[in-house]
């Protein structure tokens, strides 16, 4: 055997294994793309199940927005009256309590109009004890008066009959007619002064006499103008967007500062136009807010939906009648009452951003907020206290000028 026919039967044994390889391999690929496809299809199938229970049971259940922010009551703290600043006792980021004092103007011209008003009621209250006794001085007139004509007219009727026995001259009986006229004239005027006296004061007592409420009147307006020099928290709350300083001279109305309440908060969740298919008042609500993360989550349920989209509020409404015309999907506001319990646990700022998940289980509610009861949605009795105690002050001061005629 050459060398060559010895080089030639090894390279054609090993070619017959290698085809012998190759056909074994050939047999079983298909049954490993069988097997490879019915696990791919497994998979799919699993994933589009997992994915219809999801969509039964969590996604089709609930309408979900990161445009949400907490919203909440901006109080402006303006002045009432004139004048100039001279006090600032809350700052920004700083707790007020409801009637605490924030700023103080000067109140030397108010102090000044409030004790000429204190001097005019005084005055009031002893104009119409005067005018009391005076009347009472008339009726005593009266009464005199009367005495008098009763008097004239006994002795006219008792001489009266003696002319007809010539026993009286009838001078004597016509100077009694005489008399008796101007007894009844006295007694006529009499009764006028009483009755012109008596109309000043007539149906009243004297702390309620026309005189002495308008005095009062002007007393209170004076005491409350004085007051107003010191500016209260209407509410309780903590101070932002502090603008006042010392020696600011204000005018009514101008804002100093802003007091923001914490505790009755609200989330406005501004949801896509097609996700309100859904959303009904009343329904539950759960919400994230990212200065806690998901360490935190409150609980609230709607209470409306706005009446427009957030771009017809704008302060440049869309203008969709051009030319150029791109659709844009719009956002309506959706308001989230918000647990006051949860928030006194772990308190929002206005403003901050949340993450809204509504519960649209049960779409059978109005989707229409429905109107209100009538009871006041914020009030505060600051200002009613503030009044009360004009009243008080005044009521001291017509005491103090009726306790002298009381003792008598």
């Amino acid at each position: 055997m050459s060398a060559t026919d010895a080089d030639t039967k090894p390279q054609n044994e090993s070619g017959k294994k290698q085809q012998e390889n190759d056909n074994g391999m050939a047999a079983k690929d298909p049954a490993k793309r069988r097997r490879a496809l019915l696990i791919v299809a497994f998979v799919f199938i699993l994933g589009g199940a997992i994915w219809l229970a999801l969509w039964l049971f969590v996604f089709s259940r609930r309408e979900k927005t990161d445009n949400a922010y907490v919203g909440g009551n901006q109080v402006a703290i303006s002045a009432q009256v004139p004048g100039t600043v001279v006090a600032i006792l809350a700052d920004d980021t700083q707790r007020v309590e409801a009637g605490q004092i924030l700023v103080k103007l000067d109140n030397t011209d108010a102090e000044v109009r409030l004790q000429q008003a204190s001097s005019t009621l005084a005055q009031a209250v002893r104009q119409v004890r005067q005018q009391t006794d005076s009347a009472s001085g008339a009726d005593a007139q009266v009464a005199k008066a009367r005495v008098d004509l009763k008097k004239a007219q006994a002795d006219l009727a008792r001489r009266q009959p003696l002319i007809a026995e010539q026993a009286e001259a009838p001078e004597v009986v016509q100077h009694l007619r005489d008399g008796v006229d101007q007894a009844q004239a006295a007694y006529d005027a009499a009764q006028a002064q009483a009755s012109a006296a008596h109309a000043a004061i007539e149906g009243t007592v004297i702390a309620n006499n026309p005189s002495v409420e308008q005095a009062r009147a002007n007393f209170r307006a004076a005491w409350i103008a004085a007051r107003r020099n010191d500016i209260y928290a209407p509410l309780t709350g903590y101070v932002a967007q502090r603008s006042v300083q010392l020696g600011n001279s204000v005018q009514p109305g101008q804002q100093l500062m802003t007091v923001v309440p914490l505790h009755d908060l609200w989330v406005d969740a501004n949801f896509k136009e097609n996700q309100l298919r859904h959303i009904r008042v009343g329904q539950p609500a759960k919400i994230e807010s990212d200065v806690y993360g998901g360490s935190v989550e409150f609980h609230g349920k709607v209470i409306g939906l706005g009446a427009g989209t957030g771009s017809v509020f704008s302060l440049l409404p869309a203008q969709n009648a051009t030319g150029n015309w791109i659709k844009v999907v719009q956002r309506v506001p959706v308001r989230i009452a918000l647990d006051d319990k949860e928030l006194d646990q772990h308190p929002l700022r206005v403003g901050l951003s949340t993450e809204v998940t509504v519960d649209i289980t049960d779409d059978k509610g109005a989707m229409m907020a429905p109107a209100g009861n009538g009871q006041p949605i914020a009030q505060t009795s600051v200002y009613e206290q503030m009044a009360a105690k004009a009243d008080g002050e005044a009521e001291k001061i017509i005491q103090a000028n009726l306790s002298q005629r009381n003792a008598n």
